[in-house]
């Protein structure tokens, strides 16, 4: 796990002193990525920088890295990730006569290429089992490839320029390169207030930056920039009944678990009482030599004063102790306040792992919080992420109105931003509504066609839908979200349930399936039940805890009332001042007002030039 960052100038050698100060300003946003080393490495128009988190070989896999041929550097490779079955693709690529000089997986990735992707680069990442990001020069073919996992999980953005391109696993490693110009326009701003989760992983919200599609390859060469794909969710004519279905959906839990907790540095499970965390907790310490160690959040006083409000019927605390008890982990609870939610540090450094104006408030700083507390004691942390995408654990999967309406079924626009705190010509100008519809649009017409006995049923191929809208654009951005502020802190979370192989299983498996027992996840609830106690087996969905502090909500309250007393802040414009006052007055949500609060910050300490 690292950071990465680079640049492609065919006009130019980036060997000059200039050029060697700007890749080593990009190397240096990303330090908190890769605490334990730093490398660049140059070569005509190529130049790569690399910050590392050690984690597999500690001593020999440092990057950049190169695989010689004919006397030079043949290809050179920065990467971010992890590719968790290197040890079967070393031993296939020992047996093809490949040499190896260290035991990461970097150079497995390096040899594959060298292998398998000489004349297609396709067919080497469709080797690679993991979650990774990563940039490939070839010095011969004077060609530079962007390769991101097939969920999307590690980050990876791109800046094309006159003669080339710029490249980092973060925005600001590619902003800090002068050719690079933070500025937002009317499509970024779109973006920014109706959040992410419903665009094309594609564009982001500064002005001519891409982000690298997941199971996407983006290749760069004098003639141009050129996106091609190498895997998609496609229809696999599920055909195994609900009890083979069960058992190989244990077998693939099984197996990822294994490979996952591959590490040379301590590793712990992020527990939250749920069963997504508890089953993946229960998994690990299974298959774990050592006791596993878990951590969980809490807020002061929390359990004893829960209020159960939409999504949240339970609190996590006594299922938690629970779990870690019936499973025998070694836990720990990390307890937070408001006071340190509100911390303008903390709310600082969340916005500056994200480089994005998109919150979801003190659920962003508290799971920030959470990542820096858990790296006091591991490298490594294993999340139950996905697990509800897969296996259909929202409730708006079982809610029919949602499902059944004209768009994602997720997402309100009323609760994203308050139309009536913004100025009413820029609402007219945006077309918020217009731009949600047209993303839904093109989303839905990506969608696989369903074949098969299931194809006859509506509901089912409705569900197809749905499951498509969700793997390609609600879950990135949860997974965007868990990488940034966890890579904040130099702590690796992995996703167990992202799996690609589990992924393609589950979207081709019958939603009649996946709700056997007339309940959420059923597959995975009858596929671990024998590992957990009861009443996590039968303990109904809880969201991710919020903060019930009442002092929380006073001071976002007085912070953006004293926003709108200040007509110099950079979000003035955008804002009805009267408008907002009501809202504020009106609301007892006060989703939007961080989000606002957050723009503001973004628009300030990123310089952002707007222009709607």
């Amino acid at each position: 796990m690292c950071g990465i960052c680079g640049w492609i100038d065919f006009d130019r050698d980036l060997g000059d002193p200039d050029a060697r100060r700007e890749l080593a300003d990009m190397t240096a946003t990303m330090a908190y990525r890769g605490p334990d080393d730093e490398g660049t490495w140059i070569d005509g128009p190529a130049a790569l920088g690399h910050r590392r988190l050690a984690i597999i070989d500690v001593q020999g896999g440092r990057q950049p890295m190169t695989l010689q041929g004919d006397g030079r550097a043949a290809l050179a490779l920065v990467y971010t990730g992890e590719t968790y079955n290197y040890r079967e693709l070393r031993q296939r690529l020992a047996a093809l006569g490949h040499r190896f000089d260290t035991n990461s997986d970097t150079e497995v990735v390096l040899h594959a290429h060298r292998e398998w992707g000489h004349r297609d680069p396709r067919i080497a990442v469709s080797e690679l089992n993991g979650m990774f990001a990563y940039a490939l020069w070839d010095t011969a073919k004077g060609e530079m490839l962007l390769i991101r996992d097939r969920l999307g999980i590690k980050p990876l953005y791109y800046y094309p320029t006159k003669h080339g391109i710029l490249f980092g696993s973060e925005p600001k490693a590619i902003l800090a390169n002068s050719l690079a110009e933070p500025a937002m326009d009317a499509e970024g701003l779109r973006r920014a207030l109706c959040s992410s989760s419903i665009a094309d992983p594609h564009n982001t919200v500064f002005r001519g930056m891409r982000e690298v599609r997941p199971g996407h390859i983006v290749r760069v060469t004098r003639g141009g920039i050129q996106q091609m794909s190498y895997w998609q969710l496609t229809d696999s004519a599920h055909s195994d009944d609900v009890p083979t279905t069960v058992r190989r959906v244990r077998e693939l839990l099984d197996e990822t678990i294994q490979r996952q907790l591959i590490a040379d540095v301590p590793l712990c499970t992020l527990l939250s009482g749920g069963l997504d965390s508890s089953a993946m907790t229960a998994l690990a310490a299974h298959f774990s030599d050592d006791r596993i160690r878990s951590f969980a959040l809490d807020f002061v006083g929390y359990t004893d004063n829960f209020t159960p409000g939409p999504g949240r019927p339970t609190p996590d605390g006594p299922y938690v102790q629970e779990v870690a008890k019936f499973v025998g982990t070694d836990h720990t609870d990390i307890t937070l306040s408001a006071d340190e939610l509100m911390d303008p540090s903390v709310r600082a450094a969340t916005l500056h792992a994200s480089d994005l104006p998109l919150t979801l408030g003190n659920l962003d700083s508290s799971l920030y919080l959470l990542f820096r507390a858990i790296r006091q004691h591991s490298t490594v942390a294993l999340s139950g992420e996905a697990a509800d995408e897969l296996f259909g654990g929202y409730t708006w999967f079982h809610n029919p109105a949602r499902v059944q309406a004209d768009t994602f079924p997720w997402y309100e626009l009323s609760e994203d931003v308050a139309l009536q705190s913004l100025d009413p010509g820029l609402v007219e100008k945006l077309d918020l509504p217009g731009y949600v519809d047209e993303q839904y649009r093109t989303a839905l017409a990506e969608v696989p066609v369903l074949t098969g006995p299931a194809s006859a049923d509506r509901h089912e191929r409705r569900m197809r839908e749905v499951c498509y809208l969700v793997f390609t654009r609600y879950l990135p951005t949860l997974l965007d979200r868990k990488d940034r502020l966890s890579m904040a802190s130099g702590l690796e979370v992995r996703v167990p349930y992202c799996d690609h192989r589990l992924v393609e299983y589950l979207f081709g498996t019958p939603w009649a399936h996946k709700t056997f027992d007339r309940r959420e996840k059923s597959l995975l609830r009858a596929a671990t039940a024998d590992l957990l106690p009861q009443s996590v087996v039968q303990r109904v969905k809880s969201g991710y805890p919020a903060i019930q502090d009442p002092t929380y909500d006073t001071m976002l309250r007085n912070r953006f009332t004293a926003l709108l007393n200040d007509r110099n802040v950079a979000v003035a414009p955008l804002l009805s001042v009267d408008g907002s006052r009501a809202f504020l007055r009106a609301t007892d949500n006060l989703r939007v007002v961080e989000q606002i609060l957050t723009l503001e910050d973004f628009l300030t300490d990123y310089n952002v030039s707007l222009t709607v």
